[in-house]
């Protein structure tokens, strides 16, 4: 017999759930409102419900300088270059990795899992010396493309972890039929396995893209010029200054998020029915 919720129980969820609502809203709020607010020269005093001075000026000077010679969409676009390849590096090693430990057993097999959890667990710092000499060896260190391994170094381990979880989901009879239809294993893999795992496989893509996108301590051993850095970076320079423009700073980070709300926005609903088995309405 079903529980039948009770008025007060529903009552205190759901102001449970407005208090987590405006706790993470009013922050979003309270930066929107700086960004707009072209009065302000100074630290923040108060909370405001408006700007004083509506404008987008500050927009506009954030969209032409972000760092010393780099314009906001240059720096968007190196770290959409960043991102994008830690996530393509990440799908493409970390997948056939995964598919791997989910359906062989091998001589290593659990050690080789151990030393992935481990990686995830390590804080990232403890990757940076052995990646500064592997990419200075392969004279990639100062290059986009140098950054993009580094993130996706610390993005691998749970994404095969997480990967791994979504190929044993997929039973093996699915696969076993296919080989008897004369398929091989590559087809079989890309045609049936593939496909079913597709939703876990996206959430680790966005975890990758997202650990590229805003990371920025470590990044910065890797960058020397001016013209690959990033907009996670960009922002660390902000707040490193010794007079910090508060309400440019709102800018940037709010600019900086839309790429990421409007990716989210065309993947959810994909990525939301594949994990829910298709019990998402349309």
């Amino acid at each position: 017999m079903p529980h039948k919720v009770k008025p007060v129980e529903q009552a205190l969820t759901l102001a449970g759930l407005a208090l987590a609502g405006l706790f993470v809203l009013i922050p979003i709020y309270g930066f929107a409102q700086l960004a707009f607010d072209a009065s302000l020269t100074g630290q923040p005093l108060e909370f405001r419900l408006w700007p004083k001075t509506f404008s987008l000026t500050v927009f506009q000077a954030v969209w032409g300088r972000v760092a010393a010679g780099q314009t906001f969409v240059g720096a968007l676009r190196n770290s959409l270059a960043v991102s994008g390849g830690a996530a393509a590096l990440s799908l493409a090693l970390g997948a056939s990795m995964a598919y791997v430990f989910a359906r062989l057993r091998f001589p290593g097999h659990r050690a080789g899992l151990l030393a992935l959890l481990v990686g995830a667990m390590l804080p990232p710092v403890a990757l940076m010396t052995p990646l500064y000499l592997l990419l200075t060896a392969l004279k990639i260190r100062t290059t986009l493309l140098g950054l993009a391994v580094v993130y996706t170094a610390f993005a691998m381990p749970f994404g095969v972890w997480n990967m791994r979880a979504a190929f044993q989901a997929v039973p093996r009879e699915l696969e076993e039929s296919a080989f008897l239809d004369g398929a091989s294993p590559w087809r079989a893999f890309w045609s049936i396995t593939l496909p079913l795992a597709l939703p876990a496989i996206g959430v680790a893509a966005l975890l990758a893209f997202l650990t590229g996108y805003t990371e920025f301590a470590m990044g910065w051993l890797f960058v020397e010029k001016s013209d690959n850095v990033t907009l996670a970076m960009a922002t660390s320079s902000y707040i490193s200054q010794s007079s910090i423009t508060w309400n440019q700073l709102a800018a940037l980070a709010l600019l900086m998020s839309l790429p990421v709300v409007v990716i989210f926005l065309l993947v959810q609903r994909s990525l939301l029915s594949g994990l829910l088995g298709g019990v998402v309405d349309e």
